[in-house]
């Protein structure tokens, strides 16, 4: 989920108007048809339906800091790692917003999210997030001039493991988060 070129917000001047995606604070709910909700809990808790299930077999699991620039608020493109679960969570306690949409035809590496299935969420920073093998993602995404996020993957996730759909060239049009009231 490096920043890149694709993902920076457009210019005033060249902008074509984003398309605004819902986007509902999250809730385990709401989530698990993309992934998990990982609330805080009591140590000495057992491992239970409360927990993330992992998948990181495929791999040298990596976990690390990932420090990222204000991008804005809007998306032009969004990811999925096939092979890999995904963990994120913010440091610092502050909330952040990204776009999903579910897992499909895993086998299938030039696949594409149905422009229906994209949602956002408000990730508050008391909780984090995992995401299922396969789930589209854009984001980290927030309003700060620089957050960090833990991120737990794999060592060569991002070099094997990353197809991306270039949404503003499919379809036309950037995205932005349209928080639901």
């Amino acid at each position: 989920m490096t920043p890149s070129p694709d993902n920076a917000q457009a210019t005033p001047a060249a902008a074509t108007p984003a398309r605004a995606v819902a986007t509902r604070r999250i809730s385990r709910g709401a989530f698990a048809p993309f992934g998990e909700l990982i609330e805080a809990c009591e140590d000495g808790v057992l491992f239970g339906a409360q927990d993330a299930h992992l998948d990181l077999f495929a791999g040298v699991p990596r976990f690390y800091l990932m420090r990222l620039p204000r991008r804005g608020l809007v998306f032009r493109q969004i990811t999925r790692h096939r092979l890999v679960t995904q963990c994120l969570a913010s440091v610092g306690g502050k909330s952040w917003f990204i776009a999903v949409a579910p897992p499909g035809n895993l086998d299938d590496p030039r696949a594409e999210p149905a422009l229906e299935a994209i949602c956002g969420f408000l990730v508050p920073g008391d909780v984090a997030i995992k995401l299922h093998k396969g789930t589209w993602h854009a984001g980290p995404f927030f309003d700060d001039e620089e957050m960090s996020f833990f991120n737990l993957e794999l060592s060569d996730t991002n070099e094997v493991d990353h197809h991306t759909s270039y949404l503003e060239k499919r379809f036309g049009f950037p995205f932005c988060f349209a928080p639901s009231a």
